[in-house]
């Protein structure tokens, strides 16, 4: 394999969709679902009208008393209403209200998270995503320590952190745009599967990077550094292709025949586990040769 010949083209193909997710979350921003902003979840199914009822009927309701609303379909047939904080008084009020004017009413679930206590989960998500990214960097650089070859142990911690970022913006990105789209909001299932792409990405990544330090003593003064690595992505790539082609297989059947209400949290981690697998194997490996060529 080739990678360290063409790494030209798969880091300005990364880059670009970095930048590209960037903007589209500096732009459309990150819709705060009630976990992190406060409101009330409510999913509602109409059984005897499942194919009548819309959701400008239900959205119509709410704004007769001056409530914002967002109404959106699940693929089972239900409604997902998403409001202000509503108390007990009112939840009642708009059930009635409901099924007074559009028949009887199943309610799925029904949750209420205050302001308060959604800005602190908001916080300690932030602060979970940043320390998750630094402990991992920090402990590969600790890991890596006794290395010898033509990268220093930190340098590793480095590229890892750059993987990782990398493999959160493009989620990250997706649903900025989906949001926009279609009114996808995140709440603490994205921070989870963005948690889990990070330890699925950093897997992958120090497999490779473990076969390069072995490779490094094995070849040292036989092959060159670019070609040290570039052996070390042939011997591990078929491993990293076979167990991300696994859960990728799972994760296809749980998009489609899964829960609708986690359709976006299994999206999330989908696409975090492709672009978490392309980053170990193409991004990881160029940058490292890139950063010790010259040695």
């Amino acid at each position: 394999m080739k990678v360290i010949e063409k790494r030209n083209i798969y880091l300005t193909f990364s880059t670009t969709l970095i930048i590209a997710s960037w903007i589209l979350i500096a732009v459309f921003g990150l819709r705060a679902g009630i976990d992190l902003k406060g409101g009330t979840s409510w999913q509602i199914y109409f059984p005897d009208l499942k194919n009548t009822v819309h959701e400008d009927q239900i959205r119509s309701i709410f704004v007769a008393d001056n409530v914002e609303a967002f109404v959106t379909s699940a693929s089972d047939g239900s409604f997902i209403v998403r409001t202000k904080d509503l108390s007990e008084e009112d939840h009642q009020k708009y059930r009635k209200i409901l099924i007074e004017k559009l028949g009887s009413l199943e309610e799925k679930s029904f949750s209420s998270i205050g302001p308060i206590i959604g800005s602190e989960l908001k916080r300690k998500s932030i602060w979970a995503i940043f320390a998750v990214m630094v402990g991992i960097s920090l402990y590969i650089a600790y890991a890596f320590r006794k290395v010898s070859g033509s990268v220093q142990s930190w340098k590793y911690g480095v590229i890892t952190l750059m993987t990782l970022v990398h493999d959160v913006s493009i989620p990250a990105g997706l649903l900025a745009l989906l949001g926009k789209w279609k009114g996808v909001e995140i709440d603490t299932n994205f921070i989870v599967a963005l948690l889990f792409v990070m330890g699925f990405s950093v897997h992958d990544t120090i497999v490779v990077f473990d076969r390069v330090r072995e490779n490094l003593l094995t070849n040292r003064g036989k092959i060159n550094f670019g070609e040290t690595i570039n052996q070390s992505i042939k011997e591990t790539f078929a491993r990293s292709i076979n167990t991300s082609f696994t859960l990728v297989l799972v994760l296809v059947a749980l998009l489609f025949f899964g829960p609708a209400t986690l359709f976006y949290f299994i999206l999330t981690i989908l696409v975090g586990t492709i672009f978490g697998t392309y980053s170990s194997i193409f991004i990881a490996s160029p940058v490292l040769y890139l950063w010790g060529r010259g040695k």
